[in-house]
């Protein structure tokens, strides 16, 4: 499998494995990345100053993402955005490669956090985020839009921009 930036030609195979995945989990419904204007013309979206969208492909087939963008409201924080696998890309490593690729993008890009919102039905994902240093946090951040997200997540970026005695975005 590879991990390439997103191109427009994915945006149909990429938004089809978004939306089974918001349906597996029961986000199929307001609050949640189903209803986000640009979830059929990301592309455009990522394509902005300080964001990044990774696709996951396998023989010509798009089988998921994740990208990262500036999180509105919280100065020096992204926020990890539309991280889904279809589950035949689950459980090989694809999502700790693209976690791994979003960090070094983040921290290349000038961030000093990373946010992230979730579901708590989502315990695979929650035990990657936990995995790379995420710790869950008690109330949202910004302004995402998502406001039926139920777990959030802050991790520091060491060696990104800024000093290190910063205060957390949560503080």
């Amino acid at each position: 499998m590879e991990l390439r930036p997103l191109h427009p030609l994915d945006e149909t195979d990429l938004s089809r494995v978004i939306r089974a995945a918001l349906v597996e989990f029961g986000a199929d419904r307001p609050g949640f990345a189903w209803q986000d204007p640009e979830l059929d013309a990301m592309s455009k979206t990522y394509a902005a100053s300080g964001r990044i969208y990774l696709v996951v492909a396998e023989g010509g087939n798009v089988l998921g993402g994740a990208g990262i963008g500036p999180l509105s409201g919280v100065d020096a924080t992204c926020e990890l955005q539309k991280m889904y696998l279809a589950p035949s890309a689950r459980g090989k490593g694809v999502g700790w490669r693209l976690m791994e690729s979003l960090l070094e993008h983040a921290r290349v890009l000038g961030y000093r956090w990373v946010y992230l919102e979730t579901l708590s039905g989502m315990v695979a994902a929650q035990r990657l985020y936990r995995a790379w240093g995420f710790l869950r946090i008690e109330q949202p951040l910004g302004q995402t839009g998502h406001g039926g997200c139920d777990c959030w997540f802050l991790k520091e970026l060491h060696g990104a921009g800024g000093s290190s005695k910063q205060r957390s975005p949560s503080s």
